[in-house]
C-alpha cells in the first residue's frame, strides 16, 4: 500500500484549480480525500482542534484515509518530553474518535534536540499507546553525522518499530532564493543530509520540491526505484509533497505518481476537472 499527500488539505489558491470553483472551507477535506489517500496533519502542531472539528474530520474521509497528525510542538519543543503525561493524554483522548483514520503521528524534534535527548525521546514514546504507528523527524545534525550516535539512534527506531522521517529538501536549495515563497521556505525548512533508510514497516517521505515542476523529475528520479523497491518488500511509504508555497503541492504529487507508474500508486482526479466548464454552463 502507498499513501500520498500533501502538508495540508485546505488552502484558497487550489479553489478552480484542484478543488471546485464553489468549494468551501468546510468542504476543502472533503474534496481534497478524493484526491489523496493522506495527509500531513501540521494543524495540530500548533493548536488542537474541538472535540467537534476532530468529529468533522472523521465525517469528511473516507474509511481508508489516512491521516498522520504531529505531536504539538508544546511536547516536542516548548516542555521537558518526560514531564508532560496527564496533558499527552487528554491529547490523546481528543483524538480517538479518528484512530481508525490516523496512519501514522508524526514526531518533529528541533533543531536543539541532539542524541545527547535519546534516552528522553525514548522515554517520551513510552507514553504513546503502543498500537499507535509512529514517526520521528531530528534535524539536529549529530543524527545525520554517519557515526556512534546515528546508528544508536537508527537502532533504537527499528528495535521499537517506529519509522524515521526522511525530508528531502535538496530540491527547495537547488534554486536560488529570487520569490519570496523560496526566501520564506528556506529560512523555515531544515537543511540536512538526507540519509534514505527504512526502520520500520511504513517510511515517510516529505519531498520539497523546487519550483520548476519539470525539473523536479531530475532531483526525485532516485525517489522512483526506491519506493518501488519498498513496495516490492511489502512495505507502506508515505509521500508527502511540498513546494514553497504549496501553490503547486497537487501537480507536482500527480507528476511524481505517474512517474512511478505503480498499480499502488493512485490519485483521484481533481474535482476541478469534473466541473463543467464555464462555456458548457449557458
Amino acid at each position: 500500500m502507498l499513501y500520498i499527500g500533501c502538508p495540508q488539505w485546505s488552502s484558497a489558491h487550489w479553489k478552480g484549480r484542484f478543488f471546485t470553483r464553489d468549494c468551501q472551507p468546510k468542504q476543502m477535506l472533503e474534496q481534497y480525500s478524493h484526491i489523496f489517500n493522506s495527509v500531513e496533519g501540521n494543524t495540530s502542531f500548533y493548536a488542537d482542534p474541538t472535540p467537534e472539528t476532530v468529529l468533522k474530520w472523521q465525517k469528511n474521509v473516507p474509511e481508508h484515509f489516512k491521516f498522520t497528525f504531529k505531536i504539538p510542538r508544546r511536547f516536542s519543543h516548548d516542555m521537558a518530553l518526560q514531564h508532560c503525561q496527564s496533558e499527552l493524554l487528554a491529547w490523546l483522548t481528543l483524538f480517538e474518535p479518528l484512530y481508525q483514520n490516523i496512519g501514522q503521528i508524526m514526531l518533529q524534534l528541533p533543531k536543539s534536540c541532539s542524541p545527547d535527548f535519546l534516552a528522553t525521546i525514548s522515554n517520551f514514546t513510552r507514553l504513546l499507546p503502543s498500537d499507535l504507528p509512529l514517526g520521528i523527524e531530528v534535524r539536529h545534525l549529530g543524527f545525520f553525522d554517519k557515526g556512534e550516535s546515528e546508528m544508536r539512534f537508527n537502532q533504537f527506531l527499528m528495535t521499537q518499530k517506529y519509522n524515521r522521517i526522511m525530508m528531502d529538501t535538496r530540491p527547495l536549495f537547488s534554486e536560488p532564493p529570487n520569490t519570496a515563497a523560496i526566501i520564506d521556505a528556506q529560512r523555515k525548512k531544515p537543511k540536512v543530509p538526507l540519509h534514505v533508510i527504512a526502520t520500520a514497516n511504513a517510511p515517510i517521505i516529505r519531498y520539497v520540491g523546487c519550483s520548476d515542476l519539470a525539473a523536479n523529475r531530475k532531483l526525485y528520479h532516485p525517489w522512483l526505484d526506491k519506493i518501488r523497491g519498498w513496495l516490492n518488500e511489502g512495505k507502506t511509504p508515505y509521500l508527502f509533497f511540498h513546494t514553497a508555497d504549496n501553490f503547486d503541492a497537487p501537480l507536482l504529487a500527480k507528476q511524481f505518481i505517474a512517474d512511478l507508474a505503480h498499480p499502488a500508486a493512485i490519485l483521484g482526479d481533481f474535482p476541478a476537472n469534473l466541473e463543467p466548464s464555464q462555456n458548457d454552463l449557458f
